[in-house]
């Protein structure tokens, strides 16, 4: 068999130079599990990892799936040349877009992963022990049967007997599931909730998307009473931080205090993004 190769690997290192942050704007709402709600982009940054080997490439019906072994960071999944999650650090991401939101409720019982495929956040989901069921809806069936293979650690919340997996759209998962037709996202998700349900969204880079951002958070606020911008830091994203927009429908809950665990620190914002989105 010959040695897989990808234009985005070249002398033994892969090359994310990507228009999501390479300087290009790029159309709101472009759905990617790490560029959801992309626009205003002006990084000109890229990022490179040394490259051991490269397990598997295929095209899937909706996108360029690359899976690859790094020299420092294990086993690198990669969307449409993008990073979606490393070995080494995507316990930073998976634990902080899942608990946000699971200590923001009091008793969180039935809970919808929209994207996820590599399984990290089903898998942190399931660690509640009140949660009843956990459905995860992916529209790419490669990136579950990939992770499964290849990134077995974060893709053992599959095998969880509450967990659920739907190959399809999330946007029409939701409009199906309510039969709410033609309203925007952040509304299908508010009427998908039952009474004080909480949603978390990754919500970009303070370093990078400040004004997509504050946008995003407004445009929250129009619809969720509720609506707090927090972070955490991870090597391999751009800027080495991710943001979540943490959004309740219950008017008055403070969801920068946990109702079961301390996360508070991922509410302290620097000065300049703190002032931005007051």
């Amino acid at each position: 068999m010959s040695e897989i190769t990808h234009p985005t690997i070249k002398d033994g290192w892969f090359r994310e130079i990507s228009e999501m942050w390479a300087g290009k704007s790029m159309p709101l709402y472009h759905i990617h599990r790490r560029a959801v709600l992309i626009a205003y982009t002006a990084a000109g940054q890229a990022m490179t990892l040394k490259v051991k080997k490269v397990l598997h490439h295929e095209k899937s019906k909706y996108q360029d799936v690359l899976i690859f072994e790094s020299e420092k960071h294990g086993n690198v999944l990669v969307l449409d040349n993008v990073i979606q999650c490393t070995e080494y650090d995507e316990f930073s991401y998976q634990e902080m877009i899942t608990h946000l939101a699971m200590h923001s409720h009091p008793n969180p019982k039935k809970v919808l992963v929209i994207g996820g495929g590599d399984g990290g956040v089903l898998r942190e989901v399931v660690k509640h022990e009140c949660v009843e069921e956990a459905t995860l809806c992916d529209i790419d069936e490669a990136v579950i049967r990939l992770s499964k293979e290849y990134l077995p650690k974060m893709a053992e919340g599959y095998k969880h007997p509450k967990s659920k997996v739907h190959v399809g759209d999330g946007f029409k998962f939701l409009n199906d599931y309510k039969n709410c037709f033609d309203k925007p996202y952040f509304q299908l998700l508010h009427d998908a909730l039952r009474d004080g349900g909480v949603i978390t969204t990754q919500a970009e880079s303070q370093w990078l998307h400040l004004p997509l951002i504050t946008k995003l958070k407004k445009d929250c606020k129009e619809v969720f009473p509720v609506a707090e911008y927090g972070f955490t830091t991870i090597p391999t994203y751009p800027s080495g931080q991710i943001g979540f927009m943490v959004c309740c429908k219950e008017a008055g809950r403070d969801v920068k205090t946990p109702l079961r665990k301390v996360h508070e620190a991922a509410f302290v914002l620097p000065n300049f993004a703190a002032e931005a989105l007051k």
